[in-house]
């Protein structure tokens, strides 16, 4: 589900390519509180649990939305390092430290939430890289092609400041995972 219409186009024309179409509904609209009509075999919510207002407020949906024994993927963002002053904390896009937990506490936190974690894949800081400068090209692929739209000032100045802002914060203090829990 996805608020963005273009997004739901893409990862339908991916699903396409992989030949899952048959098993894959993307749906527009607002995620938060979405529960499946029909219970599935895997619900995700990859670095958006925003929408529930955090873990705990995702894992409740996701849950209502899968089958016995189905499985929940959750893409979240957590403490590589205590941020040591909130500019560190500012600089990775977020205004409050407990916005995001370390890791450790995150992995128990899926347990107080009775769910089992049962694999997790994490970004290394070479991945950070790459997902943030794919960014960066894309932005500037925008501005090139739109250099008079309404956000371009926005988007040039963005774009201006993020590359540092990822070396220096982002990449040091952040880590990001996909952990696919179940329920107990």
């Amino acid at each position: 589900m996805d608020i963005n219409t273009f997004f739901i186009g893409k990862a339908s024309a991916r699903a396409d390519e992989l030949g899952v179409s048959a098993k894959t509904e993307f749906v527009h609209g607002d995620a938060s509180g979405y529960v499946a009509d029909t219970a599935v075999d895997i619900a995700a919510c990859i670095g958006a649990s925003w929408v529930g207002n955090g873990v705990a407020g995702t894992v409740d949906p996701l849950r209502r939305s899968t089958i016995p024994g189905g499985m929940m993927l959750i893409g979240e963002p957590f403490w590589r390092q205590d941020p040591p002053d909130q500019a560190s904390v500012e600089g990775c896009y977020v205004t409050s430290k407990d916005v995001f937990l370390p890791l450790p506490e995150l992995l128990e936190h899926f347990g107080e939430l009775d769910c089992d974690v049962v694999e997790m894949v994490l970004a290394d800081q070479d991945g950070w890289d790459r997902y943030a400068a794919a960014q960066w090209l894309n932005s500037r692929r925008w501005l090139d092609a739109n250099p008079n739209d309404e956000l371009a000032g926005e988007m040039r100045s963005s774009l201006a400041t993020s590359p540092a802002r990822h070396a220096r914060y982002v990449r040091e203090y952040l880590g990001f995972g996909i952990f696919a829990v179940m329920n107990r």
